[in-house]
């Protein structure tokens, strides 16, 4: 499985931004998919996940301002987020999952989400 995160860039305090993350699968063909974030100093955290059931997952920090979202005929998840924080910055990596014997994990490259106060 292949991820190819975008959407990534600087804007202001209280703006929005919307990060998408292209797989090379069909997203029924994994178990879920979701983004993760890492600030500098920070461990990789979870963001917001959707199984491929459609239930979603949010951290507590962005509840009601962040929503997920998928589109399995463009093999994509959205990222919607609104009123953004200077604390949402940090690195943002596209994620998939397969439950087998084991969870494994699959990641795309990160893109940067900065927000200035």
């Amino acid at each position: 499985v292949q991820l190819q995160a975008s959407g990534g860039g600087l804007v202001q305090a209280g703006g929005s931004l919307r990060l998408s993350c292209l797989a090379s699968v069909s997203i029924y063909s994994v178990d879920g998919m979701g983004w993760y974030r890492q600030a500098p100093g920070n461990q990789r955290e979870l963001v917001a996940a959707i199984s491929s059931a459609g239930n979603t997952n949010y951290a507590d920090s962005v509840k009601g301002r962040f929503t997920i979202s998928n589109d399995n005929a463009k093999k994509t998840i959205n990222l919607q987020m609104n009123s953004l924080k200077p604390e949402d910055t940090a690195v943002y990596f596209c994620n998939a999952w397969r439950l087998l014997d084991r969870r494994k994990d699959y990641w795309g490259q990160g893109t940067q989400v900065t927000v200035s106060s």
